[in-house]
């Protein structure tokens, strides 16, 4: 079943402008590969007589999850991401955003930031989210937790660094020193006022800009958090320069301990990712780190 209409998906066997055009109703006349993630291939299909969109494909399957993502976003949040017009595991339909690059850097990063202020004041009674995410293809699990280190140490930092060690990417011994620093991570992670929602991959082929503002959002990787832990990823992939870190911290300026010792605790995570996604020079990122806090 498709999860937008109702009706009955059209079978994954048929060719994919046959797909398509049997959910739009209009005929494709091209197809155009677009940068992707390692999930899906990715496409913008023009239509006879319609906008075009963007079709994601995955013969794996995966992709329900983002278009739940996505639709959750533009229900819960003012967060300007592409609308979504089919879901499926593994045919993923939505609009084609125009797009032309940052324009003007300032507003545009002034924009993100004031976009990602409105998102990280979405709150929830406590740190999660009401189903299981992903981060790319890998697994976010995501049960409700009242206490933020519990839910970071539990089911972000050991989860992931589990992944990657069971995998072969992460060493041993590197996983244990892990274990170790989580055993202690209380230390370092205090509770934050409150839950935010985070997009959760925030770096810069996720965003669109179009006339120097933010167009859309994309490929998200949801859950309620602290916000900081977006700034520290968005910081670690410099995807936004001193406009964007100015503006944001005029509405949130960030804790003490933010720049001592948490910004680097927050990208533990994303190193170990990365490590599960690219191996040894982040596996050696993630032993720097753990040297650094003992």
């Amino acid at each position: 079943m498709d999860s937008r209409s109702g009706a009955a998906s059209p079978s994954p066997a048929l060719p994919l402008e046959d797909r398509i055009a049997a959910l739009t109703g209009s005929r494709v006349t091209a197809q155009t590969p677009l940068l992707g993630g390692c999930v899906a291939e990715v496409l913008r299909v023009d239509l006879d007589g319609a906008a075009p969109l963007v079709a994601k494909v995955a013969a794996e399957g995966g992709l329900a999850v983002e278009g739940f993502m996505l639709g959750y976003l533009a229900e819960h949040s003012a967060l300007p991401v592409p609308r979504t017009h089919s879901v499926s595991e593994t045919l993923l339909l939505m609009d084609y955003v125009e797009n032309d690059g940052a324009g003007d850097r300032v507003a545009a990063e002034e924009h993100a930031a004031d976009c990602l202020a409105a998102l990280h004041a979405v709150t929830a009674p406590a740190f999660g989210f009401e189903r299981d995410t992903v981060i790319g293809a890998l697994p976010q699990p995501n049960p409700w937790t009242e206490n933020w280190c519990d839910f970071y140490r539990d089911r972000r930092l050991l989860t992931m660094g589990r992944i990657a060690m069971d995998s072969g990417r992460l060493p041993v011994e590197t996983f244990r020193r892990l274990e170790a620093f989580c055993g202690r991570l209380e230390r370092f992670i205090e509770q934050p006022p409150r839950p935010g929602l985070v997009h959760g991959d925030v770096w810069a082929g996720n965003v669109l800009f179009k006339g120097g503002r933010v167009a859309a959002f994309i490929d998200p990787a949801l859950y309620f958090a602290d916000p900081e832990v977006e700034i520290a990823y968005i910081e670690w992939l410099s995807t936004f320069g001193p406009a964007f870190h100015r503006r944001y911290q005029a509405r949130h300026a960030p804790r003490p301990g933010y720049r001592e010792a948490r910004r680097d605790i927050y990208n533990l995570f994303p190193t170990l990712v990365h490590t599960q996604i690219c191996g040894p020079p982040y596996a050696q990122m993630v032993g720097d780190i753990l040297k650094r806090y003992g």
